[in-house]
């Protein structure tokens, strides 16, 4: 089931289709009829209930660090829930996300090593000063242990059942390693 804050076909950023943004995972995804006809219909996020997940995928990017809980983008965040144990997450490029609490009220990330969109990354893009937060910075701040490779490396960090991804690069590598984790809760 695929969902986003409003439902339907949620918006792209403009500088993802861009061709130096794309990757092998991007143009396969540009010629699936069905792939891109689903995500053309997503539920919006408020009609669904966190128990009716056991994994969520909550894409990263520039979008989702404006808006905080109470914003679209945040209430898309709460299938997140602090309640549920079980629950996998994937986060590439950890945005607002990450602040989610668990069970005790601590954020996500509290304790747990991370990767997401580094300070130099976002330093080569040009928007330090545009972007509300540094994710870098934000993850440390919550209190996650910060991994990272070289600018626009592929890296990935799997912390029991949080997974993150460095950044886009990393996304297909996230979304593996977290189908990876549900198989082997499968079998």
């Amino acid at each position: 089931m695929l969902t986003s804050p409003k439902g339907g076909q949620p918006p792209l950023d403009p500088k993802s289709n861009e061709p130096n943004f794309q990757t092998e995972l991007t143009r396969r995804f540009e010629a699936d009829a069905d792939a891109k006809a689903r995500l053309a219909t997503t539920l919006r996020v408020d009609s669904v209930k966190a128990e009716d997940f056991d994994t969520v995928f909550y894409p990263g990017g520039h979008g989702p660090m404006w808006g905080g809980r109470g914003s679209e983008l945040g209430q898309a965040a709460r299938i997140i829930p602090g309640r549920r144990q079980d629950l996998r997450v994937g986060l590439p490029r950890a945005g607002r996300a990450a602040s989610r609490q668990d069970p005790d009220g601590k954020p996500l990330v509290q304790g747990k090593s991370v990767t997401g969109f580094t300070n130099g990354e976002e330093e080569k893009v040009g928007l330090t000063k545009v972007v509300p937060f540094l994710v870098e910075d934000e993850l440390m701040s919550l209190g996650a242990t910060f991994s990272k490779v070289q600018n626009w490396g592929v890296h990935t960090v799997a912390d029991g059942q949080l997974i993150t991804g460095q950044n886009p690069a990393s996304s297909g590598p996230t979304a593996k390693l977290l189908i990876d984790t549900l198989n082997k809760k499968a079998g």
